[in-house]
């Protein structure tokens, strides 16, 4: 980075920092605001080359003499926060964004990082129910599963193998990657972006509750071939401890997830799902329950790192969605 600082164009190999310095020498100089795109397929490096741009902007434009927290810091460490729930082991990539990223990083006027907001959208959401071999899904449930024991006790989880939003692929772990080890750096990281003991509770109670409420399978109402009710004990637990972990009533997620309801004019009709509709009732459950946690991981990090309303210019970095052919694709 040092190389980089002030070089010009050529007099260094190309490098990412190369682009960074040019859109942070020009809004020094001439006053505006500057946007870096990093586009490619899934697999061509998009994310790292990000965070390696973030690096550099927080080399060029950090405060070292700020005392606790400084807003690069935080700036940093939301990267593995965002990761651990918004990327997946893909065919072609371990660790492959599943949704974009724009980071608009504010300066102040000699060109201190003042300020920053992060954007996301297009969340994989089907990624939570669905995958195939050898894809993982998001990185938190198997993160979850290698937790200290305490915790694993606390949310009644065990071997990834034994949830079905997990096995359906026969990939469970990744070369060279601790799980157990990136849990840990996960919770340090949120302490660093201002997620509170307390927040980081609920958040990896939402992720076990979707690991048991994919475990919730139905069966046939004998008395009603057109209505399904729960399968067996087995899913009977796991409803109990979705409802425990989502702090709702029980017989009210199964009625939920067993029955719709229309609103007319006059009243209000529950009608009973068969079984396909109650599959697809819960795993509607649990994307939208991931989504919504995905979105307020994002406001609750541009919160902690709060944005400077004085600031006149911005260099925003784009990490666009990396898309692949499928002969499928919904």
């Amino acid at each position: 980075m040092k190389r980089y600082k002030e070089a010009k164009m050529g007099e260094q190999a190309p490098h990412v920092f190369t682009i960074a310095d040019i859109a942070y020498r020009a809004m020094i100089t001439e006053g505006k605001s500057n946007s870096i795109l990093v586009s490619g397929e899934s697999g061509a490096g998009k994310t790292e080359t990000t965070k390696n741009l973030m690096c550099y902007l927080a080399y060029l434009g950090g405060n070292s003499a700020a005392e606790g927290q400084t807003i690069e810091q935080q700036v940093l460490e939301s990267n593995p926060v965002l990761e651990a729930f918004g990327n997946a082991k893909t065919a072609r990539n371990n660790n492959s964004s599943r949704f974009g990223k724009f980071v608009e990083i504010q300066f102040d006027n000699v060109g201190r990082i003042s300020g920053a907001a992060i954007r996301t959208y297009l969340l994989e959401r089907s990624r939570v129910c669905q995958i195939s071999d050898p894809e993982r899904n998001y990185h938190c449930f198997y993160l979850l599963c290698a937790a200290p024991k305490e915790e694993i006790e606390k949310y009644k989880l065990g071997d990834p193998k034994s949830f079905h939003y997990l096995n359906q692929s026969n990939c469970y772990q990744l070369v060279g990657v601790n799980d157990a080890n990136n849990y840990l750096a996960t919770r340090r990281a949120m302490d660093v972006v201002g997620i509170s003991e307390e927040e980081q509770e609920a958040i990896f109670r939402v992720v076990a509750a979707i690991l048991h409420l994919g475990n919730i399978d139905f069966g046939n109402n004998e008395g009603d071939p057109e209505s399904s009710v729960l399968k067996d004990d087995d899913s009977k637990f796991h409803l109990d401890m979705t409802a425990q972990l989502l702090r709702c009533d029980p017989e009210s997620l199964e009625d939920a997830l067993c029955k719709r309801k229309m609103i007319t004019p006059d009243d209000v009709i529950k009608k009973s799902l068969d079984i396909s509709g109650a599959i697809i009732s819960r795993d509607g459950l649990a994307k939208t329950i991931y989504s919504r946690l995905f979105d307020w991981l994002v406001d609750k990090i541009n919160v902690s790192i709060g944005q400077d309303p004085k600031s006149k210019c911005l260099i925003g970095v784009l990490d666009i969605y990396g898309f692949e052919s499928f002969e499928s694709n919904r």
